[in-house]
């Protein structure tokens, strides 16, 4: 019978893996090597990163990668790879049952494996206590809020001090343009230490397609959807907030949408609280929908209604468990989640609105500020 300790494993960059930058708390652009033991926990890093590793990584102890290159070759491995340096390491740690992420590279997987290592893996939620947001983790989330509202609150005066000129919105002499307001935006987040990509502004019809960025010239008299979601560059947590307003006059179909959207979003808040699972916050969304007469389905090819999730995890991932969705699950305290219904209707517009709460036991607590309104 084998005698199994099994350890956790990640071998990733912490740039783009959040599992990872959660787990040892040390950025890297390069992968690199974590596992963990009970309360035991190391990484294992390039002679380049070993200094900044053992300052920063929240980790027992930092193993230089060349001390196990070296003890390789002293063995008569003259050009030790990744397999074997992890080998080396996994057997002078006496680990040799290991648990990974089910994002894991395969071909590391089968190699471990015919090493005679046992190999399993975790689906998402990998670690299960970054679906439970700590009050630190709220505040880093409250701080990338307010960086983002100030560069909401910029944006909206720029709309708000355009004119209409021949069918346009007009900043100063030129044509005011989706590109133009949201690269606006991206240097307002910059100036604030966060970094956004494919941030929202999109006109009339085009905000019918809830993902579509927007391009081309701003109209008035027709819904702009703003969806801002970037990351702290200090914290490496999100901030997710969208608005819809109109330079102009919103016509009769444009108000009806955003007073149904902000009933819809005022039934999910009285509805999260734990133990909910999100499926039932999202269906008492859609009822609400279907109260006030707003039908989902396909009209002349396309898509109208609301027919995406309420809402989903938020933290250092822009997208993460849990969802307000079908499938969705029981609510727990401290999870933060976005709530943003929507409605799209091509030929009247697109309105969606998007906070981000807290879960509690006894309901949630919403962490954005940014006022709702449609006319500005």
């Amino acid at each position: 019978m084998n005698d199994f300790q099994e350890a956790i494993l990640i071998v990733a960059a912490s740039t783009i893996n959040a599992d990872m930058y959660y787990a040892s708390r040390f950025l890297a652009p390069d992968p690199f090597i974590f596992l963990q033991k009970g309360a035991r926990k190391w990484i294992a890093v390039s002679d380049l990163e070993l200094d900044r590793a053992r300052a920063q990584a929240d980790v027992t102890e930092v193993l230089p990668l060349s001390r196990f290159s070296e003890r390789l070759r002293e063995q008569g491995s003259p050009e030790p790879g990744p397999v074997d340096l992890l080998a080396e390491i996994l057997k002078e740690l006496g680990i040799n049952s290991l648990v990974v992420p089910a994002s894991f590279g395969l071909e590391l997987a089968e190699s471990l494996r015919a090493g005679g290592y046992r190999v399993d893996f975790k689906k998402d939620p990998f670690w299960d206590e970054r679906l439970r947001k700590s009050p630190e983790e709220i505040s880093f989330l409250a701080q990338a809020l307010r960086a983002t509202e100030e560069v909401l609150a910029l944006a909206l005066e720029t709309l708000r001090q355009c004119t209409i000129r021949d069918g346009l919105l007009y900043q100063g002499s030129q044509p005011l343009t989706a590109e133009s307001l949201r690269r606006q935006i991206h240097h307002g987040l910059l100036d604030r230490d966060c970094v956004a990509e494919q941030t929202i502004v999109a006109c009339g019809d085009q905000g019918c397609d809830p993902h579509e960025e927007g391009k081309g010239p701003l109209l008035p008299h027709q819904s702009i959807i703003l969806d801002i979601f970037p990351r702290s560059l200090a914290s490496r947590y999100h901030a997710d907030i969208t608005r819809t307003v109109v330079k102009g006059t919103p016509s009769d179909g444009l108000k009806k949408l955003f007073d149904g959207v902000i009933a819809a979003q005022e039934e999910a808040f009285s509805r999260i609280r734990a133990g909910v699972t999100g499926q039932e916050v999202h269906e008492a969304v859609s009822s609400c929908f279907e109260r006030l007469g707003f039908k989902t389905g396909e009209v002349s090819g396309r898509r109208q209604g609301f027919f995406h999730g309420t809402g989903h995890g938020l933290g250092l991932d822009v997208h993460e468990l849990p969802r307000l969705g079908k499938g969705g699950g029981p609510l727990e305290a401290g999870n933060v989640v976005t709530v943003e219904p929507g409605l799209y209707c091509p030929g009247i517009g697109g309105v969606r609105l998007e906070d981000v709460v807290v879960v509690r036991e006894a309901g949630c607590e919403n962490l954005t500020r940014a006022p709702k309104f449609l006319q500005l």
